[in-house]
Order: structure tokens, then C-alpha cells, then sequence
């Protein structure tokens, strides 16, 4: 078996999420590499030899080029604010590695669109982060769908809301610049039209609306300086799948009482299936005759459960679902799985949310076809 080095860069929530699932794969997974922590980058040295010996890595970088460079490293991920995507996914498709970037993909759809064509140049394996669709019971309803159960699919309604961003007293970070890809489209939608999409296909339109509610916030926590924002903190759009289905999407973060309401309800012509991510362990299920829902709960049945619980009902979380998609990597590293987003489905992502902005900011329906990259975000 051989060995596969890998090289993180960003040591904020994600890239301790990160680090947690590439040291938890190992022990749930039998696997066709031996993994091997190799080296770490974050831009404050001292933060990243600090991370590096917590979370098991050999070597700290203080610049996450020296990363890309280290020979050790085979593998590349990418956890850093969205803006710094594209330099470093760049830079490590140019070296020949392999590239796992937490979404979204990039801050426009040039970038996007020229990530994708440098991956398909370097013929190296690249997902990115859309972990929330390696949760075993998202395949089930995926399952459910493609079986008919359901019927023909009429219509989808989709929802991401949380409410960190809702008092206008929370300061301005990295998230509230347009230039940045910030806004609860790119920040949470972009999760939500993943999903879309893996459920139920392309989306060949769009109409949408955009808002933002608090067009001021403190540049720091307590400060009396305030910073404009110019991203969204609303964004509501219609849908019209390639298949005939129609949608609804929302995504907000100022929305009271939600941590990651992460939800969409599937109706067809013999049944509605619904699922929300702060239930993120189980379906509700409606066909035809029945007198209502039924709770579809998650077990070891299901592909990837019985790797961390035997029984059904015990519950997996959001770290289990970021070690499921390290787990599909790793194995489409090894040739043995095509399963997870790679740039090429990031790239529809990214078109899907050009595509919103540009139907927001001119008032109409906007199909697909009509987005080929001349966008940037915000």
C-alpha cells in the first residue's frame, strides 16, 4: 500500500474539520493509501506550528506556496476565505497535485470556469467541499427519487437559513465582500443549489430577487466605525428544471431560531419527501393513500452509516459527513469511485449563482445557456 501525503492550508473551523476527517478516515475505512499528515500552512507562523503539532502534522509553513512546493505533499487542501481559492488551487494544479477546496469554488465564474479548465489540464482528481450531500440519507433520497417512488417530480422547495448574521450589531468580516463571493447565496445557497442539482438535475432557468436588510455593520466587534455592505443577506429565486420540475429557492442568514436549516421538500405526482439538516439523520416520507408522513430514519443499511454506528438511530454529525466526502476522495484518488463534486459540477454551482445575481439585478428570467462567464460575483 502506498503512502499519500497531504498538505493543508487554513486553520480556522474548516481546516480543523478537515484535519478531523483525514485523521478519522483511516479508523472508520479501510483504504488504499496509508495517509500521512504531512505539513500544514496558515499566514501566522506561529498559529500554524501550533495546529500543526495539535492536529498530527509533521511540518508548519508559514506560506502556503512552500506547501504546494513541499515534496512531501501529494495531496492539497484548501480551507482558506473564498478569495484565496483560486491562487492556491491554481498554483497546486500547475504543480500536478490533486486539489479538495472547500466551495464555493471561486469568487466569479471566470475564475471558476478557468479552474475547471486548468483541473481538466492537469488530469488530476479535484472535489470540493459539499459535504452536506455525503450524509447517507441524502443518497437515500436520491434513491427514492430515481426509483419513482415519488412519481413525476413536481416540484422542489429549497431552503438554507441561519441566523448568524442577524443582529446588525454582528461585525463585518470577510463574508460581507462581494469581491470575496460573500452573501448568503454564496455563503449558504451555493450548499442548497449542490443540492439541487444532485437531486434533481440541471436547472435550465432562473428568476430571482436579492436583498440586503442591514446596509451598515461595525467594522469590529464594538466599533463605532461602520463598513457598507454590499452583499446579499437575503436571496429568494424561482427555479425550472431541465426535467419539467419547477422550485423554489431561499437562502438567508438573518433568519431567528435557525443554525442550519439546510431543507428541501420534493413533491411529485405520488408523494412528498421532505428533509431538514438540523435533523440531519432522517427523512419524511408521504406517498399516495397514506395518511401521512413517516419518519425514514437512518441506519446501517445505508452506505457509509455502519462505518461509525451499527445501529440506526444513534446519529451521525457534520464531522461524519466531512469523512465520508474524504472517503470518496481518497478512493477516486485510488481510481475506485467517481462519487462528490469536482470542479466541473462546481462550475455549474458557480453558473447556477451567476445566473441569480444576473436575474435579480435585471429583473427577469435568465436561462443558463446565457451564462458562459462575463458575470463576476456580487
Amino acid at each position: 500500500m502506498g503512502e499519500l501525503g497531504i498538505g493543508l492550508i487554513g486553520t480556522g473551523f474548516m481546516g480543523r474539520a478537515h484535519a478531523l476527517a483525514f485523521r478519522n478516515v483511516s479508523a472508520a475505512f479501510q483504504l488504499p493509501f496509508t495517509l500521512r499528515l504531512a505539513a500544514l500552512a496558515d499566514a501566522d507562523p506561529l498559529r500554524a506550528q501550533a495546529c500543526a503539532s495539535a492536529w498530527g502534522f509533521a511540518r508548519a509553513h508559514a506560506q502556503w506556496q512552500h506547501l504546494i512546493d513541499d515534496p512531501q505533499v501529494d495531496l492539497i487542501a484548501i480551507t482558506t476565505p473564498n478569495h484565496l481559492h483560486y491562487p492556491m488551487a491554481m498554483a497546486a494544479l500547475a504543480a500536478g497535485k490533486p486539489v479538495y477546496c472547500e466551495k464555493p469554488l471561486a469568487v466569479s465564474l471566470e475564475q471558476a470556469s478557468a479552474l475547471h479548465a486548468a483541473a481538466q489540464a492537469a488530469g488530476v482528481v479535484t472535489r470540493v467541499g459539499y459535504n452536506y450531500q455525503h450524509n447517507p440519507i441524502i443518497e437515500r433520497a436520491r434513491e427514492l427519487i430515481q426509483s419513482g417512488r415519488l412519481g413525476q417530480i413536481i416540484s422542489f422547495q429549497g431552503e438554507f437559513s441561519e441566523d448568524f448574521m442577524a443582529d446588525p450589531a454582528s461585525p463585518w468580516s470577510w463574508r460581507c465582500e462581494a469581491a470575496h463571493a460573500g452573501g448568503a447565496l454564496a455563503d449558504l445557497g451555493s450548499h442548497l443549489l449542490g443540492m439541487a442539482r444532485y437531486l434533481l438535475g440541471d436547472i435550465e432557468a432562473v428568476c430571482a430577487d436579492l436583498q440586503t436588510v442591514h446596509r451598515q455593520r461595525p467594522a469590529t466587534s464594538g466599533s463605532q466605525e461602520q463598513r457598507a455592505i454590499m452583499v446579499d443577506d437575503v436571496t429568494h429565486a424561482l427555479l425550472r428544471f431541465s426535467s419539467g420540475a419547477r422550485g423554489t429557492f431561499s437562502s438567508s442568514w438573518l433568519k431567528h431560531g435557525y443554525k442550519n436549516h439546510l431543507s428541501f421538500e420534493i413533491s411529485g405526482t405520488q408523494g412528498t419527501l421532505s428533509f431538514d439538516q438540523e435533523r440531519l439523520n432522517e427523512l419524511r416520507l408521504c406517498q399516495m393513500g397514506q395518511p401521512g408522513f413517516q419518519r425514514l430514519l437512518a441506519g446501517p443499511d445505508l452506505p457509509g452509516y455502519a462505518a461509525f454506528s451499527p445501529a440506526p438511530g444513534h446519529q451521525l454529525g457534520y464531522n461524519e459527513l466531512k469523512t465520508l466526502e474524504v472517503h470518496e476522495l481518497i478512493m477516486a484518488l485510488a481510481g475506485q469511485g467517481q462519487l462528490g463534486t469536482d470542479f466541473a459540477q462546481a462550475l455549474e454551482v458557480e453558473r447556477l449563482a451567476t445566473a441569480i445575481r444576473l436575474a435579480a439585478r435585471e429583473q427577469r428570467w435568465v436561462n443558463l445557456s446565457e451564462v458562459q462567464g462575463q458575470f463576476a460575483a456580487g
